[in-house]
């Protein structure tokens, strides 16, 4: 099907980038000031900002209790941004909507970014709060069971790069990941997955941009050759957590995101692929107020609910 109409709405009336380097600063200003005000935020029983005391120094973390009960699963959420954008509140709605759907009580993470914190940064400290929280868990109300993690582009980058370190070092208590639209090999070569040529231009993120957009995280040390920055390079997939994977129809990283999954199935891990048609890379943060893009939130607490 086409670009959602409301989609092509939107990306018809945004301005034309500016050239030159992209400064994050202004970049990150810019994301801040369309966050929505607290008053319009959808309403939760409580929601916590708390700082993580981990083996990589203190992480600041925002905690949704979607209702009140004596016990919850859990879920970690790390949003996304290239690795140098995003946080606590330019993502707080998909917290908020994580939460409200599945029931679990979700763990946002706002760990360092590039490039002001180099490579593993990041990424240490999405690992180490997942660490933190099964740790824990009495004072969190965690029930034991559900410890699952989830993020969406940069952030599925991390919950990727997470669940194998997590596998490699014995970490077994991870349930569940869940991608949506992520970003799993920083080769960037535009002939590696026919997506990259098919919808390298009109749909938000465009294949020109995703060089520069990374150059952040790079540049600071991150290799696209080391499974833990490019996942889908990593060789034995088998062992991980059982995967959900939402890729979009006219997004560029659309056919990494869906070999992956195919991969993960091939090393006997179970693997849900899900495209949403009509979709671009960004929808589950930028269009969720589309009723048919909404349905992710569902499709993702439907698969975190099934028993193993």
């Amino acid at each position: 099907m086409p670009l959602h109409p409301e989609i092509a709405k939107v990306l018809a009336s945004l301005p034309a980038p500016a050239g030159g380097p992209l400064d994050p600063a202004v970049m990150r200003a810019a994301e801040e000031a369309q966050v929505a005000p607290a008053e319009e935020r959808l309403r939760l029983h409580a929601v916590e900002n708390l700082t993580a005391s981990t083996a990589v120094g203190d992480v600041p973390v925002r905690i949704y209790t979607p209702r009140d009960s004596a016990a919850y699963g859990l879920l970690l959420y790390f949003h996304g941004g290239a690795f140098f954008l995003g946080s606590l509140d330019t993502h707080d709605h998909v917290a908020r909507s994580l939460a409200k759907a599945t029931g679990l009580k979700v763990i946002s993470v706002g760990y360092r970014l590039a490039p002001e914190a180099a490579y593993p940064a990041g990424l240490q400290d999405c690992y180490e709060v997942v660490r933190w929280a099964a740790e824990n868990g009495e004072s969190l109300k965690w029930d034991g069971g559900t410890l699952a993690i989830a993020g969406d582009s940069s952030g599925g980058t991390f919950v990727a790069a997470v669940a194998a370190r997590a596998h490699d070092e014995g970490f077994d208590r991870i349930s569940h990941q869940v991608l949506f639209y992520p970003s799993l090999d920083l080769d960037f070569d535009v002939d590696r997955y026919p997506s990259l040529r098919e919808n390298a231009e009109g749909y938000g993120l465009e294949t020109a941009g995703l060089k520069p957009f990374n150059a952040f995280y790079l540049d600071s040390g991150a290799d696209p050759a080391d499974p833990l920055v490019s996942p889908i390079k990593r060789e034995d997939l088998s062992g991980l957590p059982r995967a959900l994977i939402i890729t979009a129809e006219y997004d560029p990283l659309r056919d990494e995101g869906e070999r992956y999954g195919e991969r993960l199935r091939e090393a006997g891990v179970e693997a849900t692929v899900s495209r949403y048609a009509g979709a671009n890379h960004g929808f589950v943060a930028n269009f969720s107020w589309i009723p048919e893009f909404h349905l992710a939130f569902d499709e993702t607490a439907d698969f975190l609910s099934r028993e193993p």
